[in-house]
């Protein structure tokens, strides 16, 4: 009779345990991708037993070398920015920007509390109105006290992605159209070649000269410059999704075309069923460039407009002139930067769940 060493079956299921640690890593390696956090990856399989030497230069590489970069900026600025001096004192380093986004929130919770203590005695008169039997009185009083920081982050996404919505929309059923059509791709070509170069502030003064002549009502869905700004951001935005929705359409294998054609599929079966399908790697590549065009000139249309968001923030510091203006501009900068690649991060997250595309 045989008897089973106890040691291979306790290393035999260690090794099984091991087995199934790496499935999950290299599972979770896509949404790490996506997230920006690829150098998980390589910590979590060195933590799950691989080898400290094999997974150390791909550590280095992906969590060591950016770190070392910002630290070389943040050294690099810091030494630099004091030497460098402008109309209100000397550029900011580090730490300075650092206290005013450290500022700007505690400025922000202060207005919310204002707000809140606003609101408060307007809900109290309200009862006593009501109490006294007036309530034909009773109103709602909007707070009109200046936006917080985060209030003026949250109008600007908004706005972009209205304007970015808007182009989606108008930009794939063009872009469909182009590449199934040859005669509507040399239709669209050249209108696409022409205004694609144009820049936000040649639109800006285009489109507030009409919304200012056809949205003439005073209590509608949406302010003026709030509709100026998204509209600018369609204008200039809708250009690369349209040229690659149409570039998708019509790179298709010409196989699946002639398949479509021998099943006699419907125009809608074959653009559902088909050319969606096919073409969704190189749109969702279109939407992205589109998302980032928008939030760039989202800045320059708010600044003009006067949209309250970022733009208006920045151009508000610059008119200020304070001896923290130019930090408060930086923590901006920073700002625009964060969330134009937290919007890129959304996108490639959401072509990862509707594609096969590994582009990043």
């Amino acid at each position: 009779m045989t008897t089973v060493d106890p040691n291979f079956e306790a290393n035999a299921e260690r090794e099984a345990r091991r087995e199934r640690r790496f499935t999950q890593i290299n599972k979770a390696d896509k949404w790490f991708q996506v997230l920006g956090l690829s150098w998980m990856t390589p910590i979590l399989k060195t933590l799950a037993g691989d080898s400290p030497r094999a997974q150390g230069k791909e550590i280095w590489r992906l969590l060591g070398v950016p770190l070392l970069a910002i630290v070389i900026f943040i050294g690099l600025w810091g030494t630099l920015a004091p030497k460098v001096q402008t109309s209100l004192g000397a550029v900011p380093g580090p730490a300075q920007v650092w206290t005013e986004a450290v500022n700007l929130h505690e400025d922000a919770k202060a207005k919310n509390a204002r707000a809140a203590q606003f609101q408060e005695r307007v809900e109290a008169r309200n009862e006593q109105l009501i109490a006294s039997g007036r309530a034909d009185e009773v109103k709602e009083i909007a707070y009109t006290g200046a936006p917080t920081y985060y209030q003026q982050i949250w109008v600007s996404i908004k706005t972009v992605f209205f304007g970015f919505l808007i182009a989606t929309a108008v930009a794939v059923p063009l872009g469909i159209v182009a590449g199934l059509s040859p005669i509507a791709n040399a239709a669209i070509n050249p209108i696409v070649q022409i205004f694609k170069p144009v820049s936000p502030l040649a639109w800006l003064p285009i489109v507030t000269m009409i919304v200012s002549a056809v949205y003439v009502t005073n209590d509608g869905w949406f302010e003026k410059s709030f509709l100026i700004s998204a509209i600018t951001v369609t204008l200039c935005s809708l250009w690369p999704t349209l040229i690659n929705t149409s570039l998708g359409v019509a790179s298709i294998d010409k196989d699946l075309v002639s398949v479509s054609k021998v099943l006699k599929m419907g125009t809608w079966t074959k653009i559902t069923k088909l050319v969606l399908p096919s073409a969704l790697p190189l749109i969702f590549t279109g939407l992205r460039l589109s998302l980032g065009v928008g939030w760039m000139v989202l800045i320059a249309a708010e600044m003009l407009a006067q949209n309250p968001g970022l733009g208006k923030f920045v151009w508000d510091e610059f008119q200020n002139g304070s001896s923290s203006s130019l930090a408060k501009i930086m923590v901006a900068v920073f700002t625009i930067g964060i969330i134009g690649f937290m919007l890129d991060r959304v996108m490639y997250a959401l072509q990862s769940l509707f594609t096969f595309s590994n582009n990043r």
